[in-house]
């Protein structure tokens, strides 16, 4: 048996739910150090530093000059993919689109009786830092990164979008990874990855300029060193592993239910794959489930000791008992394998997305839908967003007052820097209304 039930009422329950809240707030010390350190070291020795782990870690014999993807090679990927790939990466590319185009925001600007303006204006930052990483050296390409942070930057108006991902040994870059890219208009390209390419794109080296915004998926020293340089950049998210949790009734498809345990268990070894039922026979079936799919996986080993480690089938006694403990975890992923999802949506407080029915695994999200995949985890869905056009986009308040407006408000101006012991700020109105 891979993943033992427990009832949610149960001693055993409640210390499973203990020990997954307890995950949601640790990080990984574990690299916490080393990537102190390597930020040190590319902020102090740049480009040397930045070359240097590279070479170390990934391509051993990549020069300076080769740091930067060049057009000739961005041209090159095209004669490495099919037509197939790229009848599948327009799609992808229109659903995404279609999905973050109407969040763009606008400028609102508000005119009082007095003539006093008041409103806000929407601009995009200048340049974003788009990590994608590398996926087994570079053998499984994780396009759907590049189009998840690189198109709703893009329609928020970033000028400059600069993309990081690790090359190969022989110093290249997968070509579904480039043709990607440079379908959505991204042409500056860096072979470079880890904590270093964060360091990189965040204080920036002789070669590299820096930029606002990092954002992307990665491993934990990614995510340390977004971590870190949080202030100095803005960062999308601290994202640990991937989650899903399957909320299910006696309506629910046990093979179903394995299959999209398994797809989130199959990302890696620390991968959480949770489910809640509410009848303890759905729970056996689905154990049984897993271990008849798991033959089939390609990455069973990674799948089998993600299942083992955090894989968790809590039976709850009622749907309303199992929504309540879903919005305990508030999960990355929810999916709502029951009957009539819709009416209970609106009991869903807290999750990264939400999938509704039999028929919408988590997959669908990860590729196709249009809803970005970058997505909370760890619990912290309870106060954070998904990636999404607004994360490119800063406000900057506008205030305009006409002598009038000045006049009128200066009263309540004066008596509230008073309290405050700030009695530069009321003079600061008191001399217009005096010197005028």
């Amino acid at each position: 048996m891979i993943i033992t039930p427990h009832k949610t009422s149960s001693p055993q329950g409640r210390a499973i739910i203990a020990r997954l809240r307890d995950r949601f707030q640790e990080g990984d010390d574990s690299c916490r150090q080393a990537v102190t350190e390597i930020i040190a070291k590319v902020r102090q020795e740049g480009d040397a530093a930045l070359l240097a782990y590279i070479r170390q870690f990934d391509a051993p014999t990549l020069s300076l000059d080769g740091l930067r993807v060049t057009r000739e090679e961005i041209e090159a990927a095209y004669e490495g993919v099919d037509r197939d790939f790229m009848d599948t990466l327009a799609f992808a590319i229109d659903r995404i689109e279609s999905f973050h185009e109407p969040d763009r925001q606008e400028d609102r600007m508000t005119t009082r009786p007095d003539g006093a303006v008041t409103g806000r204006i929407v601009r995009p930052v200048d340049s974003a830092g788009l990590y994608v990483p590398g996926g087994q050296g570079g053998q499984t390409p994780l396009v759907s990164s590049v189009l998840m942070n690189g198109i709703p930057a893009g329609i928020a108006g970033v000028k400059r979008r600069v993309m990081a991902t690790p090359p190969n040994k022989e110093g290249a870059v997968n070509p579904a990874l480039l043709v990607a890219a440079n379908e959505i208009g991204i042409d500056e390209i860096y072979k470079m990855g880890s904590a270093w390419a964060v360091a990189a794109l965040a204080y920036g080296t002789k070669t590299i300029k820096p930029v606002d915004v990092i954002v992307g998926p990665g491993n934990q020293y990614v995510a340390e060193a977004k971590r870190q340089l949080s202030g100095r950049v803005r960062i999308d998210m601290i994202a640990g592993p991937s989650e899903v949790l399957i909320v299910a009734d006696g309506t629910a498809n046990p093979a179903f239910i394995a299959a999209d345990m398994l797809a989130q268990a199959e990302h890696d070894p620390n991968a959480m794959a949770m489910c809640i039922v509410t009848q303890g026979d759905l729970a056996a079936k689905i154990i049984l489930q897993l271990e008849i799919q798991l033959k089939h996986l390609s990455r069973e080993e990674i799948a089998r000791k993600s299942l083992v480690d955090h894989g968790v089938i809590l039976i709850a006694e009622t749907m309303a008992k199992a929504i309540d403990l879903a919005n305990q975890i508030g999960a990355e992923h929810l999916e709502l394998q029951i009957d009539e999802p819709l009416a209970w949506l609106p009991r869903i407080r807290h999750a990264g997305a939400i999938f509704l029915g039999h028929h919408t695994p988590e997959a669908v999200g990860d590729y196709t839908a249009g809803p970005n995949h970058v997505l909370p985890t760890m619990g912290t869905a309870r106060f954070s967003s998904s990636l999404g056009v607004e994360t490119f986009l800063k406000k900057s308040s506008v205030i305009s007052y006409t002598p009038a407006a000045l006049k009128h408000d200066s009263d309540h101006i004066t008596r509230l820097a008073g309290l405050e012991g700030l009695q530069a700020h009321g003079h600061s109105t008191s001399i217009r209304l005096h010197e005028s």
